[in-house]
């Protein structure tokens, strides 16, 4: 007996007691044990008949994927649609509790709103206690859609090029990575625009570039400050030439401004709002970044900053503006996420191609990788506040549905980086790299989720 399942053994020890002639145990023992049985044996058949549904789910939506991703690839054809969904979706589920397994798929081909594989399953368990009631088996049916065409991407790599990424093979790992990033994702791009990447570089300030000089929304107070000269030449600042009304300060031409700019004002840093003219705390700050007489975003220094290059499809020209990176610089993570924001909106600075959304759906994702803690900003240099900024920052970008992948390149035994993972949009979205050559297999991590979220309905 030993050997027997749980409910022949039930059965037996229940009939022992049925026999038994002792009082009233058999009918007080025959009313109360019935519904204990039902209600505890209903949990345990449901409990099996979820985990086998939830399997066959998790199932259903890699196999969905993978017959899109062969579709698009042209592996299949549709008259294999059904017999490859089979094939997937056997080798994906293994729960053996299921019985009477039925899969069913079904293409529609591009239309207005893209194409799609619908794939129907069912099953059922064989109940262990509900059959005591009459109820033998529990049926389950699950649904899963890959949708194509319909979905159009924009990325923006937001990447550290401050001073500390010189270490340890740190900067020539990153650009290996997102160029073999560019790589994966632009053959998933059939039609020009399907895809669209920019790359941010940034240290504390980021490079906007010197062909905006003339835009009204440019806010040059601050570089003015710094940049002129005084009728006293021993003053250097616009401030302290003024505190004399006998002195003057002449602003120097805008067209010496080598492009850098800094945070904008609160809370204007921490929003993708379109610069205007018309209220000046949206406005982009124009500001000379120098160390010494290096002026940062300075063409032809070595080091510098390069401009940020919006949104194209232009992947030669990316990957070639990616091997220019050269490390320099404090860091400040939130104006590399802020600017990399900007480039996927529709208004000033960069004017992104307007959005078709009467035929595509859109997903927008941000990459911000780092190799330390945020060390300098426009409004000084205490790491706690830089990060409350940035938080902010980061909560405005999810709430807006922006995914954001966050790397925390961490090669010098740091602790990990609490604002990057707090800006990740799941902890699936956070990466710590403890050695430089780990990170091209996140990016490869970063390609693969971002396909997916091309592709998923």
């Amino acid at each position: 007996m030993k050997n027997q399942p749980a409910v022949v053994r039930l059965q037996s020890i229940l009939g022992s007691f049925g026999r038994s002639d002792q009082g009233n145990i058999a009918i007080l023992f025959a009313i109360a044990v019935v519904p204990v049985i039902t209600f505890v044996g209903a949990a345990v058949d449901y409990t099996r008949a979820n985990t086998a549904r939830s399997s066959m789910q998790s199932a259903m939506d890699s196999a969905s994927l993978m017959l899109a991703k062969d579709l698009q690839d042209g592996t299949i054809n549709t008259s294999q649609i059904t017999q490859k969904a089979q094939d997937y979706f056997k080798a994906l589920y293994t729960n053996p509790d299921a019985k009477s397994v039925g899969v069913t798929a079904t293409y529609t081909a591009a239309s207005g709103n893209g194409s799609k594989i619908e794939i129907a399953g069912n099953g059922k368990i064989d109940t262990s206690f509900m059959k005591l009631v009459g109820i033998p088996d529990i049926n389950f049916n699950v649904n899963a859609t890959s949708a194509w065409g319909n979905v159009r991407m924009r990325v923006a790599m937001a990447l550290d090029v401050t001073g500390s990424m010189r270490d340890d093979g740190k900067m020539p790992a990153m650009q290996t990575a997102a160029k073999s990033l560019i790589d994966q994702l632009s053959p998933l791009a059939k039609n020009p625009g399907d895809i669209y990447i920019s790359v941010v570089p940034f240290a504390k300030d980021v490079n906007l570039g010197t062909s905006y000089r003339n835009e009204t929304w440019i806010d040059w107070s601050l570089w003015e400050e710094t940049n002129g000269t005084c009728s006293n030449t021993s003053y250097t600042t616009k401030t302290t030439c003024r505190q004399n009304v006998s002195r003057t300060w002449t602003p120097a031409n805008h067209n010496t401004w080598t492009g850098c700019v800094t945070d904008r004002t609160k809370d204007y840093d921490t929003k993708n709002t379109p610069p205007s003219s018309s209220d000046q705390q949206t406005m982009v700050v124009a500001e000379e970044y120098v160390s010494g007489q290096e002026k940062y975003c300075k063409t032809g220094n070595d080091p510098y900053i390069p401009p940020i290059m919006p949104l194209s499809y232009d992947w030669s020209a990316l990957k070639t503006m990616i091997g220019t990176l050269q490390p320099t610089g404090n860091t400040n993570q939130g104006i590399g996420l802020a600017w990399g924001w900007l480039t996927l909106g529709t208004g000033a600075p960069f004017n992104a191609p307007a959005k078709d959304s009467a035929n595509y759906t859109y997903k927008e994702a941000i990459i911000l990788l780092s190799d330390g803690l945020n060390t300098q900003n426009r409004y000084g240099n205490n790491a706690s506040d830089i990060d409350a900024r940035q938080k902010i920052l980061c909560d405005n970008a999810k709430a807006s549905n922006i995914t954001i992948y966050t790397i925390h390149v961490n090669t010098g035994g740091d602790p990990t980086s609490a604002v990057l993972k707090y800006c990740a949009s799941g902890a699936d979205k956070f990466f710590e790299v403890k050695k430089a050559n780990q990170t091209l297999s996140v990016f490869n991590s970063i390609g693969q989720s971002l396909a997916k979220l091309r592709i998923a309905k």
